[in-house]
């Protein structure tokens, strides 16, 4: 009897585990999107769009932290595509990240399907194609990953939330983009710019006395954009997945690539506001405005619209520095975001890293460190995996520049997971650049004139520089980052200016330790396309 009393308790006890742990695991999110190409006329002019279920821009993703996102993508494109998740981290599955040095693309009229997490992250991200220059015809969407209920954020809860997806726009279609660039020439001034897919009359409707939360991305190709709306400050809360100190703002620049989330009260008339997105740094200025609607408004948004910077550089790289962390606001998980006293720790490499044009073969390219990267047919991940020799060196680009001309090549700085290492982008020409690093956040510690020398450490953010993963780098100027590499994988470090990107100014990070173990990577999916020189085994 005293057997079979233990035997129920042993079978009960293990029932109950076996029920926690099943139903400990986080929630999936399932989704079926079909890529085809439609009629689309933003500015006016019918053009070819990418659509992604009939939709331009693409659905939204709408997650919480750690939830497991399945999309199969269903490409009806006469071309290879891939979509990558700017600023989704893809904590040990660099396989899902979705750009040509991680993945095959995936061929027309077949499906691959992703399969990552959103792995200990909170924020504002988006997505967007790839491949070739394909995002210039659409193929974006949101992608915002809201916190767990049991973890509180240092703000107000909103009313609503928005997603405010602004870019510049082109009337020519990617293809007549991409013969544009493969024959030398350099892209010309976008036509306009959109917010939501319009240039004019898209909608948010609020509520008189309640907050709302917008989160703006900057889904361009090319140009940096000022955001502001008539008669109402907006206050930052979130930076590419940080909580910042909240200041108040009046406009407030975001660059390509970079996305933020502000906080904005209706505390005016009853009436229509105009929100105004305009291009920064560019002659003529383009603009693309949208409406913030009280509820029960019949007056129409009136001008004169509010006034925004336009070439000051000085104004923008002043606002740049006053983004900063908030040390006591909880991150994706419990434990305070300053937790991680990053100043304090020991720099192991710095790597500068100078962006250049060139002519190489009489055409147009663009270059880091004299290295213009050119894809190779097998991905770097699936050659660096499977050891295929002949695909890459690892002694390819140096860590500082060097004299001489510019050359095409496939660039991998090897480094070794836990390093924590500066990198210095060193901007020598007279524009705006825009750099992505992808599977990481880093700390933005440093922008400055001219160029940088050891010296300039002095005046790095060595406290609260904001975590993120796209930052700006002025004409002539330099700005620095110190990153933790804590994600193994091969990391794609790109413009997000995607003609440039396009053209060669990219390289990979290929962050790496010998051990073998799912704790830190998986393996390659089982359903992993093959390409080039990688056979399935």
């Amino acid at each position: 009897m005293r057997q079979a009393t233990f035997l129920h308790f042993f079978l009960g006890t293990l029932a109950c585990l076996s029920a926690f742990y099943a139903n400990a695991e986080d929630p999936y999110r399932y989704y079926t999107w079909t890529v085809t190409y439609g009629t689309i006329s933003p500015l006016g002019v019918q053009q070819k769009g990418i659509l992604i279920n009939g939709q331009f821009p693409g659905p939204t993703i709408e997650c919480v932290t750690n939830d497991n996102i399945i999309v199969n993508v269903i490409n009806k494109l006469d071309e290879p595509f891939l979509i990558t998740w700017n600023g989704i981290k893809q904590r040990k599955t660099a396989w899902q990240d979705g750009v040509l040095g991680t993945n095959c693309p995936i061929p027309p009229n077949s499906n691959w399907t992703y399969k990552f997490q959103t792995k200990d992250q909170i924020g504002t991200f988006f997505y967007f194609p790839s491949t070739q220059m394909h995002r210039a015809s659409g193929g974006f969407g949101g992608f915002n990953v809201n916190h767990r209920s049991v973890i509180a954020v240092p703000y107000p809860i909103p009313a609503e939330e928005f997603t405010v997806l602004v870019g510049d726009w082109y009337k020519a279609g990617h293809k007549e983009l991409q013969k544009k660039l493969d024959s030398g020439s350099s892209l010309p001034l976008p036509d306009g710019l959109l917010i939501n897919g319009l240039p004019h009359h898209a909608t948010f409707t609020g509520q008189k006395g309640k907050s709302y939360k917008f989160r703006i991305s900057n889904v361009g190709i090319a140009t940096s954009i000022n955001v502001r709306i008539q008669g109402h400050t907006m206050v930052l809360v979130e930076v590419e997945g940080s909580h910042t100190i909240q200041e108040a703002y009046e406009s407030i620049d975001v660059h390509p690539g970079q996305s933020l989330a502000v906080l904005v009260t209706c505390h005016n008339h009853i009436k229509d506001y105009f929100i105004v997105a305009s291009t920064r740094f560019t002659k003529p200025v383009l603009t693309a405005t949208a409406i913030l609607r009280y509820g029960g408004s019949t007056t129409k948004a009136q001008g004169p619209w509010p006034i925004g910077p336009t070439y000051q550089l000085r104004w923008s790289l002043l606002q740049a520095r006053t983004f900063r962390l908030n040390l006591t606001a909880n991150a994706a998980r419990p434990n305070p975001q300053g937790s991680f006293h990053y100043g304090t720790i020991k720099i192991l490499r710095t790597i500068v890293l100078a962006n250049s044009q060139a002519k190489i073969g009489g055409k147009l390219r663009y270059a880091v460190n004299r290295i213009s990267y050119v894809d190779p047919s097998t991905p770097l991940k699936l050659a660096d995996y499977l050891k295929i020799p002949g695909v890459f060196k690892l002694n390819t680009i140096k860590d500082t520049p060097t004299p001489g001309p510019a050359i095409l090549g496939t660039s991998v700085i090897n480094t070794t997971l836990h390093d924590f290492i500066e990198i210095v982008f060193q901007n020598n020409e007279a524009a705006v650049q825009s750099w992505h690093l992808a599977g990481n956040s880093f700390y933005a510690v440093g922008y400055g004139a001219r160029q940088w020398k050891p010296r300039r450490r002095r005046g790095y953010n060595l406290a609260d520089a904001v975590s993120r993963h796209t930052v700006q780098v002025y004409p002539n100027s330099w700005s620095a980052i110190l990153v933790s590499l804590d994600n193994k994988g091969m990391w794609n470090l790109r413009s997000a200016i995607w003609g440039r990107q396009y053209l060669g100014q990219q390289l990979y990070v290929r962050v790496w330790n010998t051990e073998h173990s799912l704790f830190t990577e998986t393996d390659v999916p089982p359903n992993a396309l093959y390409c080039g020189k990688a056979k399935r085994k």
